[in-house]
This record gives structure tokens, C-alpha cells and sequence, in this order.
């Protein structure tokens, strides 16, 4: 593991609409919350943990770690990312969505290594993913503050938008396969449907 620190952030933002407004990270999946399974791994993989979440509650969702807000309110998913790297205080932080039950610890633990060899951001490519990459299992360093502000500067919140400007490395599919079934580690859980299928209502 790299000597320099890192911050292992859950992102807790959204208003979970597609899940009824329930938070999605309190789910149950077998038998442990999701929001458990990934403080979890980024303990095993960061030296710190840090909660971004706007739910009135959330303080009391992970006692005994930091839970701060975005600083600013409203700006998505590229919000969050902002607001992870604003209160990590210039260390490097390993991003993990809080509706990911499956995160693999040695894809985390491959993400910070990758991030030790002068990058910018890490992020794993993703054939499930929209965008070719997950933004919210990645690696970024303190840099990326700068170029996320002139994004929402520019009212471009697309969570993807600053990558454009950064030094970035992309983990290729076939560097992530070795971890785990990418469709299970990359599983976000949006929406009821979106739950492993035991736990569907």
C-alpha cells in the first residue's frame, strides 16, 4: 500500500428518488447494510473514512466517523465528488458510491496503487457503465479539486467532465476481471428492482 495517506470516502448524496426516497445504503443485503460493506472495504484499504451526506440522520449512520455535507448543495454527483475532496484537507481520497454492495477490496487497494505513480485520477472501465469508467469507485488526488470547480463553474455537473482536464489512468477491463464479475462489483442499487433478487420486494 502507498505511503502516502488517503481518505476513503462513502458517497451518500442523491435524493434516492427511484428508491422511493429511502436511503439506499441502509439497505440490508445479505445480512449486512450496504453502507457497512463499503465502510468496510475502505477501511481494509485507506487510512481514514470520511461520510459526504446531506440526510439529516446521516451522523448517526456510521458512528465514530466523519460525516460532513456538500459544500455545494445541488450540483449532483460531481457535487459530491467536490465535497470529498474539499473536506479531505489535500490528501488523496479512494471514492466509493454508497449503493455498491460488492465493493472488491483488491480492486480499491489496486486503484490507490495506481494512484501512487504520479496520476491524477484513477478510475476502473466499465462495459455496465454509460460512461466506459465508474467515477464513484476511483482514486483522486487533491488536484482534481481545481479542475471540478471550473466545471461547476461552467454549469457542466456531468460527473465525468473534469476527467477531460486531468492526468488520468484508466484500469482496463481486463486488470478489473481478475477481482470479480465487473457486473457485480460495479452493481449500483437505483432502484428496488436493483436489489439481488432474494431481496427484491
Amino acid at each position: 500500500m502507498s505511503a502516502t495517506r488517503c481518505v476513503g470516502v462513502i458517497l451518500a448524496g442523491g435524493e434516492a428518488t427511484r428508491f422511493g426516497g429511502a436511503p439506499k445504503g441502509l439497505q440490508v443485503v445479505e445480512g449486512r447494510r450496504i453502507i457497512d460493506r463499503c465502510a468496510d472495504a475502505l477501511r481494509d484499504t485507506t487510512d481514514d473514512l470520511l461520510l459526504v451526506a446531506n440526510h439529516p440522520d446521516a451522523n448517526t449512520w456510521l458512528p465514530g466517523v466523519r460525516t460532513v455535507t456538500d459544500v455545494r448543495r445541488g450540483e449532483g454527483a460531481l457535487g459530491g465528488l467536490h465535497a470529498a475532496l474539499s473536506h479531505a484537507e489535500s490528501v488523496p481520497v479512494l471514492v466509493l458510491a454508497w449503493d455498491m454492495p460488492y465493493p472488491s477490496v483488491q480492486l480499491l487497494r489496486a486503484l490507490r496503487a495506481a494512484g501512487a505513480r504520479g496520476y491524477e485520477a484513477v478510475v476502473p472501465e466499465s462495459e455496465t457503465s454509460g460512461r466506459g469508467v465508474e467515477p464513484l469507485c476511483a482514486w483522486y488526488a487533491p488536484t482534481c479539486l481545481a479542475a471540478i470547480e471550473r466545471r461547476l463553474d461552467a454549469g457542466d455537473r456531468m460527473v465525468v467532465s473534469f476527467l477531460a482536464d486531468v492526468r488520468v489512468h484508466r484500469l482496463s477491463a481486463a486488470e478489473v476481471s481478475p477481482f470479480g464479475d465487473p457486473a457485480r462489483i460495479f452493481l449500483n442499487v437505483n432502484t428496488p428492482n436493483d436489489l439481488p433478487s432474494p431481496l427484491r420486494p
